[in-house]
């Protein structure tokens, strides 16, 4: 079984914030699939994907102490850390880039330095999905909305981050890299138009 793991911070002022792309992404692929049994445990909200042989998750203890819900589930569940993706916002990249890793470092974001803490190992896959970052004022960007601008254009990137989810689950984490980070994490090039050959 896969652990999908969306970061967020739990709160009605928080849901349209930056931060909480990965809430947004994760409710995305549950509501694509119909699923709306969502149960607490574990300090999270958790609902399973039969289809996608996957657990679906949002820790419910604030971004900072993501860590402190997901070691647990892991645990439980026994999820191996390569079968972990955790989906998170990334101040580094620009807006709307999407970008799946093995494992690193946690670029600045406090919800996987708590993971990594919590699980021992920074070697987990994680789906970042650029926020941007116009000022240097890091907290304000990530606890800020996006634009009306960037919304127009959030819900084919979110599309684009729910296929990365979705090979991950089927096809393993290798599938999920080609799909997600082709043409450097941006959307596919528009093709234009061919005109019709003459007879």
């Amino acid at each position: 079984m896969r652990l999908i793991v969306g970061l967020g911070n739990p709160g009605a002022q928080y849901v349209r914030t930056r931060h909480n792309i990965g809430f947004r992404i994760v409710r995305a692929v549950a509501a694509s699939e119909q699923l709306d049994a969502w149960r607490s445990r574990f300090d999270a909200r958790l609902v399973q994907a039969p289809a996608l042989d996957a657990l679906l998750v949002l820790p419910q203890t604030y971004m900072n102490a993501s860590g402190d819900a997901v070691a647990p589930i892991v645990a439980f569940y026994k999820i191996d850390i390569a079968d972990i993706l955790v989906v998170c916002d990334d101040i580094n990249l620009p807006f709307a880039r999407l970008r799946v890793r093995r494992g690193g470092s946690d670029g600045g974001n406090n919800g996987l330095k708590s993971i990594t803490y919590s699980l021992g190992t920074q070697e987990y896959p994680r789906l970042r999905f650029g926020v941007g970052r116009a000022t240097m004022d890091a907290i304000g960007t990530v606890l800020g909305p996006f634009t009306g601008e960037e919304e127009k254009v959030l819900p084919a990137t979110i599309d684009r981050a729910m296929a990365g989810v979705r090979a991950f689950c089927v096809d393993g984490l290798d599938a999920a890299i080609e799909r997600v980070n082709a043409f450097g994490g941006d959307p596919p090039p528009v093709q234009p138009p061919t005109d019709p050959v003459d007879p």
